[in-house]
């Protein structure tokens, strides 16, 4: 209960997170309308998905200051769900989406966001930085501009598309947005003035005026869709309840759910580093679920955390809970009492202010150490940045995982060898030093010679430097003691780890080594094939 009651506490500085909660409000509009035209649903779906997630997040999830709602990402894995099979089993693939984001949360699945390396953060960065860029470069365009045909390059794609702006269409456009970057810029420095407005809001706000007061021509957001709009209305999906509609949902459902996960932990992990906080990892997979499972009984397409919205917020001065919670019922009070004032913002302030998140967001120094990091890592950090603008996110982050485990697994594997001596009583001693696993298997049988042994006829192994970490490891060792055995040679395996022993006692009937504790050494394991016979 204490725990609850201190989630609903105000920040030290509620006058900042309030600002910057009308801030993010105000960028959350037209991005949760882009996503829900990507998605193939109505402008309103998105925008109900934003304050569902906002809200709901805010109040239950891991990480305070951090803003969900419709994204790109989860966008993108709807589009062939709406087109075949229609808008009410995407409702259905959400809620389910949700439970098994709670069930992720409930059995600390996300814990293993630990894994992702540093240089898969650093390309995940600067990946999502340049999709965010190349999403503003569409406010350039011509409405309703025709994608480009025989083209499937995620964010590049609309690089290929025609229909740029021209003229004085481009020129206002442009210098608009430019002005916006300036404000937001430099207004945090004037005295007394950047401590009362967040710079965010302020060039939103003066180029808003700005166009409104000259009757500048410009598109608004009014010109993408109307936000106008009642409450949210409770909706059980109106689909089959039967097996087949689960197999239909259900792949969906899973890729959601996982996008939604690894964008939103990706997203806690960099706010952490940027605040010198730690967030709950087991509590945001919770809190995203409980937000999706909601969306899809209202009517909302759900989402995730969103980067762009979260860094204006972290910027702006919104560290707390209450920022995300004033973002989320803003926005539905713009739905529902303001849409014509939020109608008339013009889309190059709102373009200018994403602006400032690539560059904030960009991770900068990552291209200046690019020559002085392994090269192993420099071509992660390129890789999942390439993936993530070429695909998306989702697969970016999971193959850079994977290859840096693949390369960590390598470089370890060549880090086995042994130094050998002899012991007062004449036997063969070789110390391992190095992990013993998978990976380095192939060098730990190399490294024992029978015609090296010839002569001894008792080898010990000594295990001090070493840890056998898996059952291909066992193998190994079973394997090598086999060979000696037919060689009748007798083998001792020495100063094995505690961990080593329970591993090897664990494994014992599967791979068939008799382990013997030492009284003398009390962590010396010694092994006779003679024993068994015995």
């Amino acid at each position: 209960m204490l725990r609850l009651i201190k989630r609903f506490e105000l920040t030290e500085n509620p006058r900042a997170d309030i600002l910057s909660g009308l801030t993010v409000a105000l960028a959350l509009a037209p991005e949760a309308i882009a996503f829900a035209f990507v998605a193939g649903v109505a402008p309103l779906t998105g925008l109900y998905a934003a304050f569902f997630m906002g809200l709901i997040t805010s109040i239950f999830g891991g990480r305070s200051g951090m803003i969900s709602g419709a994204t790109g990402a989860t966008a993108v894995a709807m589009v062939a769900l709406v087109r075949i099979y229609g808008v009410e089993y995407l409702f259905a693939a959400v809620a389910l989406s949700g439970l098994l984001q709670i069930a992720a949360g409930v059995f600390r699945v996300g814990k293993f966001i630990r894994l992702v390396p540093h240089s898969v953060m650093l390309g995940f960065v600067n990946g999502l930085a340049a999709v965010i860029f190349l999403a503003q470069l569409g406010q350039f365009k011509n409405a309703g501009a025709p994608a480009a045909e025989g083209l499937d390059l995620g964010a590049l794609n609309i690089l290929f598309s025609g229909g740029w702006l021209e003229g004085d269409s481009l020129y206002m456009m442009t210098g608009l947005t430019l002005l916006t970057m300036a404000l937001i810029t430099l207004i945090p420095k004037i005295p007394k003035i950047g401590k009362l407005i967040p710079g965010s809001l302020a060039g939103i706000l003066i180029v808003s005026a700005l166009v409104i007061g000259l009757g500048l021509e410009t598109r608004t957001v009014g010109d993408m869709a109307s936000v106008s709009g009642g409450l949210p209305q409770f909706h059980i999906p109106t689909v089959p309840m039967n097996w087949e509609t689960l197999r239909i949902i259900f792949p969906v459902s899973i890729t959601l759910a996982a996008i939604g996960l690894i964008e939103s932990l990706l997203t806690l992990t960099l706010i952490d580093e940027m605040t010198d906080t730690r967030g709950g990892v087991s509590h945001e997979c919770v809190g995203q679920g409980l937000a999706n499972t909601v969306c899809g009984f209202f009517g909302a397409m759900g989402g995730c955390a969103m980067i762009g919205q979260s860094m204006i917020n972290i910027k702006s001065g919104g560290r707390g809970r209450l920022s995300g919670v004033v973002a989320a019922t803003a926005l539905l009070a713009f739905i529902l009492f303001g849409s014509q004032w939020i109608e008339m913002i013009p889309l190059a302030a709102l373009t200018g202010l994403m602006m400032i998140v690539v560059i904030s967001t960009f991770a900068w120094a990552s291209v200046r150490i690019l020559h002085k990091i392994p090269i192993e890592d420099a071509f992660v950090i390129v890789l999942v940045t390439l993936i993530t603008i070429l695909y998306d996110l989702a697969l970016a982050v999971v193959i850079g995982v994977i290859v840096a485990a693949l390369v960590y697994a390598w470089k370890s594997a060549r880090h086995l060898y042994v130094t050998e001596g002899y012991s007062e009583s004449g036997a063969k001693i070789y110390k391992l030093h190095g992990p013993l696993f998978f990976g380095s298997i192939a060098a730990f049988r190399e490294l024992f010679d029978l015609k090296k042994n010839a002569h001894d006829h008792e080898i010990v192994i000594d295990f001090e430097d070493s840890r056998v970490w898996d059952h291909s490891a066992l193998e190994a060792v079973d394997a090598l003691t086999e060979k000696y055995r037919l060689a009748g040679k007798k083998l001792q395996l020495v100063h094995l780890s505690p961990d080593c022993k329970l591993l090897l006692k664990k494994a014992r009937d599967a791979v068939k080594i008799n382990v013997i504790e030492d009284p003398h050494y009390r962590i010396v394991t010694n092994y006779s094939r003679e024993d068994e016979k015995a």
